[in-house]
């Protein structure tokens, strides 16, 4: 009996502890979105995020698109030759890369690279209490670190995404043309037939929740933290794992909202 109860009362205390850490987490998320709005504005950290979120997370997007829509036309290509549906390809490389590949591995790549570095620094900044002095020179934090890094999420993402979509189907078209002899015409007939505005909008708007869901862990593990720098390292890689997680759950979502009728 006293083990019965004893798993009750561990069970009712992870339950109450999730609870509670999804409420301080959708406040955080709140308080944030709200000095977005409200002046002043720091445009110098703004920018900074945005060039370390957008422009310098390119490469590894870049490259993750490219070669995933390769695979994807690879793969296709293998299954679709039994059924003598070759003709079909260009348009499952354009709907998977616009609709989900491009949201998510671009959110992935993001989340390992840009919202551990954003964990890590305002963690550092937590444990050596420079949080605590930006307070005493009259500098509210969540207004100077939280608030522009969630707007550069939400903005330079779905920019990101942008660029991840048109490599995506090019690698796509490379694999297709140069190795499985497609009609580079043809091939391009199709996809722009397959082409939906649609299906973009929604990865647009996947890749602008996705990141500001990464600002908003990678601030939110840094802002929390403590312990030192065991407790930085703990905030990054809980910044990257809730980040993930979250990232496909919320991709799942959506697609069931938007595509499940």
């Amino acid at each position: 009996m006293d083990t019965v109860l004893d798993l009750i009362a561990g069970i009712g205390r992870a339950t109450l502890s999730l609870i509670r850490a999804a409420g301080a987490l959708t406040l955080f998320a709140l308080v944030g979105l709200s000095h977005i709005v409200r002046p002043p504005f720091h445009a110098r950290v703004f920018w900074d995020s945005f060039l370390e979120t957008g422009f310098f997370s390119l490469p590894v997007v870049a490259l993750t698109a490219l070669f995933s829509g390769g695979v994807i036309a690879l793969q296709s290509y293998t299954g679709f030759a039994q059924y003598h549906a070759q003709g079909a390809i260009a348009g499952i490389v354009v709907l998977a890369v616009t609709r989900e590949l491009g949201p998510v591995l671009a959110g992935l790549m993001v989340a390992g690279r840009v919202g551990a570095a954003m964990a890590a620094q305002i963690g550092t900044m937590r444990v050596t209490d420079q949080i605590d002095a930006l307070s005493t020179l009259s500098t509210n934090p969540m207004k100077y670190l939280v608030a522009p890094r969630l707007l550069a999420g939400l903005i330079a993402l779905p920019l990101l995404v942008l660029v991840a979509d048109v490599l995506g189907v090019a690698g796509g078209f490379m694999v297709a043309v140069l190795k499985l002899d497609f009609s580079p015409t043809g091939y391009i007939t199709a996809t722009l037939n397959s082409l939906k505005a649609m299906d973009v909008i929604v990865g647009l708007v996947k890749a602008s929740l996705f990141g500001f869901l990464i600002a908003l862990m990678g601030c939110y593990q840094g802002y929390t933290s403590k312990g030192g720098a065991a407790g930085v390292g703990s905030a990054t890689t809980a910044a990257v794992v809730a980040a993930s997680i979250a990232l496909l759950a919320f991709d799942y979502l959506i697609t069931d909202l938007f595509f499940s009728h």
